[in-house]
């Protein structure tokens, strides 16, 4: 295998954070003692939620923002006479405790771990993906946790890839792989820098963005065997 440095994205890559998300939005609005058309209310949360995180990514709004916002227009929107700062801690706290595993995620990052280095770039909060992963049986296959929080800047900008690479033991841009399912900022991120790239596509969607990934599996028990066949290539 010719890759060395391994980075994997974290939610819905190795962790399933939309099982996680459900779990945890449950858990917040029963200690707001809300109880009734709860589903409803968790896919208009949600919708609100990938926007403003688009927005983040963008530069457009802060992360603190993001947190209260989603919460305080899903609550608007609907009439909803609630706290959404007491919502988003609720939640923040909720979500460190709710971890599901994508199949495969522990096993691969052992595997690679026994080849070179493993790390996670993630643009989630810097407290609750350590204690995420900590709760994941992930952290004893890890180097190092990048957080676009401690960096300054989100994937896909070049400058988190720049900080993440200097937190690796050694880093050459041919020896290093992204693993993510995100074409907008984990493949495109890679692109922009200038390194290979793996699209974890489980629910088979079609590209029809302009990121380009090395290659393409539909499962994480894919992602060794298609690395090796890259070394071949």
């Amino acid at each position: 295998m010719k890759h060395r440095l391994f980075l994997f994205d974290l939610d819905d890559t190795l962790l399933d954070f939309r099982a996680s998300e459900q779990a945890s939005f449950q858990r917040t609005m029963a200690h707001l003692d809300l109880r009734e058309g709860l589903d409803a209310l968790f896919a208009q949360y949600q919708m609100t939620n990938v926007a403003l995180w688009r927005l983040f990514e963008q530069g457009a709004v802060s992360k603190d923002f993001l947190r209260i916002e989603r919460f305080r227009k899903t609550f608007a929107d609907n009439g909803i006479d609630l706290d959404p700062h007491v919502a988003s801690d609720v939640y923040s706290e909720s979500l460190a405790d709710t971890v599901v595993l994508v199949d495969g995620a522990v096993a691969l990052c052992e595997t690679l771990a026994g080849i070179g280095e493993v790390g996670i770039i993630t643009n989630g909060a810097h407290a609750i993906q350590h204690r995420r992963i900590a709760s994941s049986g992930l952290a004893p296959s890890l180097s190092f946790v990048a957080t676009s929080e401690a960096c300054g800047f989100a994937k896909p900008d070049t400058r988190f890839f720049e900080y993440t690479s200097k937190m690796a033991r050694t880093f050459t841009k041919p020896d290093t792989v992204i693993v993510g399912d995100r074409l907008d900022a984990d493949i495109l991120g890679a692109n922009h820098f200038g390194i290979d790239s793996v699209w974890f596509n489980p629910g088979r969607l079609l590209n029809e963005s302009l990121a380009i990934p090395t290659c393409e599996v539909d499962s994480l028990h894919a992602v060794d065997a298609s690395l090796r066949r890259l070394a071949r290539a």
